[in-house]
């Protein structure tokens, strides 16, 4: 009896350190998943988990199934877990449209810029992810949890709904790493850029992870650009262009020419300029209207509207605020109970500003003015 109990401990001891062996580091990750003051929705993780972008960018993964596919191989290590995406079109084939409004503007009375974002999307929880990787810069980085399986009704409290957190490493939507270089997504509708140049396929997020580890400042970003394609998931039924940001004040949005093969388009920061912004149109010269036209960009989510207004705001404080203002300007073009023709009700998720010169983030979850959570390396 003693001799068989043994065996069994011993087995026991063995399966454990193989798991430590095995997923060591996915655990200590997932340990440290912690729900933000009373915010039920709002969560934050240290990344301590291995990923490997080079792999990532030799598999040409240019859709969201198939990212999912390759991280549940990366976190599962050959075991099935279950993840689903909300990155999904409508019956009409397209997304349901999330519209974002993005800055960088100078700081008031020191020296330094502000990176403002506002991700204006249906109501889901939100990750803020840290990670320190070996190869790479440190980074601060937000994501919508429902791009990866969560939502309202479920959460990361227990350990094993807590695995799908996992792939926030790969859904970056904004961030900042430890140079000051700032990144964010928004959305095009009916513009999903599909570059064919045969290099390696970037797919969405993947842009900015890469941006967020590998590269200092806004020309070291369109360097690496220059070495992929783009290519935005088809399926989802929109594209999207990016803004880039370096501590410098060096700012640009990177476009795609959806009537010209994709060519990549960059709108540079006006040199002596203090700011730069961003909604959901295009802003190269080629394509940029100041009326609303359902070609360039989406006027159901009044993006002019908030283009306008929040460039009216930049410009009476000459591009440059304190973080109050920075905030104050991103909660004129909030969204709060936007209810579309199908019935579902659309707020601004969160609102990001980040201090590129103290790598800070100040986060508010759903409108939550009164209510900024901070975040550091």
């Amino acid at each position: 009896m003693k001799k068989a109990l043994k065996w069994i401990v011993g087995i026991l001891l063995a399966l454990c350190a193989l798991v430590l062996v095995v997923w060591g580091r996915e655990i200590s990750t997932i340990a440290s998943i912690e729900r933000i003051g009373d915010n039920e929705y709002l969560y934050a993780m240290d990344y301590k988990a291995p990923y490997d972008l080079d792999d990532v960018l030799s598999r040409d993964i240019d859709s969201n199934p198939e990212l999912l596919d390759y991280i549940i191989g990366r976190i599962g290590k050959g075991i099935p877990i279950k993840m689903k995406s909300a990155q999904v079109a409508d019956e009409n084939g397209e997304l349901a449209t999330f519209n974002c409004t993005s800055f960088q503007a100078r700081k008031a009375g020191e020296e330094g810029f502000w990176y403002g974002r506002n991700y204006d999307f249906f109501k889901n929880p939100t990750m803020v992810t840290v990670s320190r990787p070996r190869k790479g810069y440190a980074s601060i980085a937000v994501s919508d949890m429902s791009h990866f399986g969560y939502s309202l009704d479920k959460v990361p409290e227990s350990l094993g709904s807590k695995l799908s957190c996992l792939a926030a490493i790969y859904a970056p939507l904004d961030g900042i790493n430890e140079k000051g270089l700032c990144t964010s997504i928004m959305a095009l509708p009916k513009q999903a850029a599909r570059q064919d140049n045969g290099r390696h396929k970037v797919g969405t997020t993947i842009l900015m992870r890469l941006w967020l580890d590998r590269c200092a400042t806004v020309q070291e970003a369109l360097d690496l650009l220059a070495t992929v394609d783009v290519s935005h998931d088809v399926t989802v039924g929109t594209g999207y262009h990016y803004m880039v940001a370096d501590a410098s004040g060096d700012c640009a949005v990177v476009e795609f020419d959806k009537w010209d093969g994709w060519k990549t388009m960059v709108v540079r920061k006006a040199e002596g300029e203090n700011s730069m912004l961003v909604t959901n149109h295009l802003l190269s010269d080629k394509y940029f209207t100041t009326e609303p036209d359902p070609e360039v960009g989406n006027p159901d989510s009044k993006s002019w509207w908030r283009y306008d207004t929040a460039k009216e705001y930049l410009t009476g404080h000459d591009g440059t605020f304190t973080l109050e203002q920075a905030k104050e300007c991103l909660s004129l073009v909030h969204w709060k109970d936007f209810k579309w023709e199908n019935g579902m009700v659309e707020d601004t998720q969160y609102t990001s500003v980040y201090d590129q010169s103290d790598i800070t983030l100040s986060l508010c979850n759903w409108n939550d003015y009164g209510n900024f959570y901070q975040f550091g390396l």
